[in-house]
């Protein structure tokens, strides 16, 4: 008789909560049979997406497959398996001068999952997404087989699994390119916008820049609307560091790592806190325009500094709400959406602009367009629904989408881009919340 592994489960912005069969191997044999012996199956790798993404009747967890198999020092190339995290890359790269091209907002996603999701970062106007640097991967099928996908061999499912949320199989290893750089710090410039048009020039300056990203006080208005601190970098070159640094470039030292030890009250996060939270974090930087050398921790990974952030939202839980509308739509539409925000006092303190450029067309999962993309944090309670509706009739009226990673309870007409969800054994709760709302 098969053993139960029935499980409370959720992932980051724990909601919602289910109660699933979870399974982890380390085999491929007994991978095969756990996927033959359900009807639905879906691949989870370290739980860092949002909502209902990567949760389904039976959960096939990737933890155990942390294993590397090769890393090509002279061209910079890893493979691994799908379950190694993107900190486990970083740890072996950073000290031989490699990075990752594209890295999402916390290095504590999994390789497979960063396929799945096709991740982007601060430099997808200026090197695109995740999987323009993945080379093939082995993925097992629903008959338990396991092929070699690659935009040569088998492209039909490789493009099918980018950005697929897990609907073609499961990711059991992958090959990907790294980038050279010479240090581990980032040179960065912090230049302060009062509003939405002073924050749009400045991305309209910054292109030639490889990451920016802007920081915004999502509750502010009238002529002050889209208030925000731009932060845009450049990898730092050796000869650029001060030198505290320059002894040991490539390497960082060990920081101190807080954790949030429990569940916050619900009271703790409303309008005023943060309000509060977001005059503080614009009024920190003093000057207008701030030039530094930061470690690519500080610039890529703020919040990963604080274990368990998550916690801060309460027991109810939270979701991120991201989505992108067409460039030429970006100001009004943005404008509108956080018009929406503020007259609704569900405040965001966690809300990211970035720019995005051409996306594929082959990876026709991907979530990225050519436009502005808005990630926002907001806290689960009894006005969420409305407002999220009402973000929602904005996004389709000036034609953008919503990302499936982030996303928990948004319209099916805004993640129509997922296609072939109907095909297949693997599907998620998410998948089948898309499918009953057409």
């Amino acid at each position: 008789m098969r053993p139960n592994f029935i499980q409370k489960v959720t992932n980051w912005g724990n909601f919602p909560v289910v109660e699933k069969e979870m399974k982890s191997e380390d085999s491929f044999r007994k991978i095969k049979e756990f996927v033959q012996n359900h009807n639905e199956v879906i691949a989870r790798g370290n739980g860092r997406c949002y909502g209902d993404a990567s949760l389904g009747e039976s959960i096939f967890s990737t933890k155990k497959l942390n294993k590397f198999i090769s890393f090509d020092r002279l061209n910079g190339i890893i493979e691994c398996e799908s379950g190694v995290l993107l900190s486990d890359v970083l740890e072996i790269s950073v000290p031989q001068g490699y990075f990752l091209y594209v890295t999402p907002g916390t290095k504590f996603v999994s390789v497979g999952g960063a396929i799945a999701s096709d991740v982007h970062g601060k430099n997808h106007h200026s090197e695109g997404c995740f999987s323009e640097y993945v080379l093939d991967f082995k993925l097992m099928t629903e008959n338990g087989d396991i092929i070699t996908c690659s935009k040569e061999e088998n492209s039909e499912k490789f493009y099918a699994t980018i950005g697929g949320m897990g609907l073609t199989g499961i990711i059991l290893s992958a090959r990907f390119k790294l980038k050279n750089i010479e240090t581990a710090y980032i040179r960065q410039e912090s230049i302060k916008a009062e509003n939405l048009d002073e924050i749009f020039r400045l991305f309209d300056e910054s292109e030639s820049w490889t990451y920016t990203v802007a920081w915004i006080d999502c509750l502010q208005k009238g002529k002050n609307i889209g208030r925000s601190i731009l932060m845009r970098g450049e990898h730092a070159f050796a000869h650029e560091l001060p030198q505290k640094f320059s002894k040991n470039p490539l390497r960082l030292k060990k920081k101190f790592s807080p954790t949030v030890p429990f569940y916050f009250p619900g009271f703790v996060l409303n309008a005023f806190t943060v309000k509060l939270f977001n005059l503080l974090y614009y009024k920190k930087q003093t000057k207008k325009e701030l030039k530094n050398i930061i470690d690519y921790e500080t610039y890529f990974y703020p919040l990963d500094a604080i274990s368990d952030w998550n916690k801060i939202y309460g027991k109810s839980g939270f979701i991120q709400y991201q989505m992108v509308i067409p460039k030429e739509n970006g100001k009004e539409g943005m404008k509108k959406i956080l018009e929406t925000i503020a007259n609704s006092g569900n405040g965001s303190f966690l809300a990211v602009l970035k720019l995005f450029g051409k996306n594929n067309p082959e990876a026709y999962n991907s979530f990225p367009i050519e436009g502005y993309t808005l990630a926002l944090d907001f806290k689960v309670n009894s006005k969420l629904k409305k407002l999220v509706e009402q973000l929602d009739q904005t996004v389709q009226e000036f034609g953008g989408r919503i990302y499936l990673t982030k996303d928990s309870m948004s319209k099916s007409e805004l993640t129509d881009y997922l296609k072939n969800v109907e095909s297949s054994k693997f599907v998620s709760l998410q998948h089948k919340r898309i499918l009953n709302n057409k």
